[in-house]
């Protein structure tokens, strides 16, 4: 009698009709439990780290008031509309062809690493920066800013220029948009350039204007994040 009460009891205990409840008891707790894990997570994301846009192998132009005015070439597009200065970041490296109103390639740009502040209409442009102006000048140098609502160009790292005409070297760059009218602020040699003969740089006195103009005081970058 023991033995069949223990048996019954343990029958009642075990009940396939009670079965289907201890599931659904394990699967709520189970799902609580994965949401939990979810908010958490989500907690933790920042959207102002976050790019509002990721675009890769960009080939697009960019125009203003219906005219095109660069042609832009990049891996990777990265846009922080979010963050408290918005800025594009091109992180793998930029190609840039500026045109005039006939879309008429006067101008290019190259660099390892760009960001443009779209607020400030500001470019800033580090590593292997190139910028080319047609027919032939040159500009090398490791960072440029571009402020394209001031129409200025200028840098205070080393440059290099060649132009059709000679070479210059120095510290310091300060020219308007279209490169037409430029100083290198510290020169440190200037020489014709010839493309049969390279000869020995010549020293510019402390204080010579390195294109034949006025010495200019240097230009410091404007405010960046």
């Amino acid at each position: 009698m023991v033995f069949r009460a223990a048996y019954k009891s343990a029958c009642l205990a075990f009940s396939p009709a009670r079965l289907p409840v201890a599931v659904m008891l394990a699967v709520i707790a189970l799902a609580s439990c994965h949401q939990g894990k979810k908010v958490d997570v989500a907690a933790s994301i920042n959207p102002k780290k976050m790019p509002t846009m990721t675009t890769k192998n960009v080939v697009t132009f960019i125009s203003d008031s219906g005219i095109i005015q660069y042609k832009i070439v990049s891996p990777l597009w990265l846009v922080y509309n979010e963050r408290d200065t918005p800025y594009w970041s091109f992180p793998k490296g930029l190609y840039l062809q500026k045109f005039d109103r006939n879309y008429k390639k006067i101008a290019s740009v190259a660099a390892d690493s760009p960001k443009f502040y779209s607020d400030q209409k500001l470019w800033q442009l580090d590593g292997n920066v190139e910028l080319e102006r047609l027919p032939g000048d040159l500009f090398l140098t490791q960072q440029l800013f571009w402020n394209e609502r001031e129409h200025k160009i200028y840098s205070d790292s080393f440059i290099h220029i060649k132009t059709t005409q000679h070479m210059l070297e120095g510290y310091g760059f300060v020219s308007n948009d279209r490169l037409t009218d430029y100083r290198i602020i510290r020169p440190s040699g200037m020489f014709p350039f010839n493309k049969d003969a390279q000869p020995a740089a010549t020293p510019v006195p402390p204080g010579a204007a390195a294109a034949g103009g006025p010495t200019i005081a240097p230009v410091p970058p404007s405010a960046t994040p």
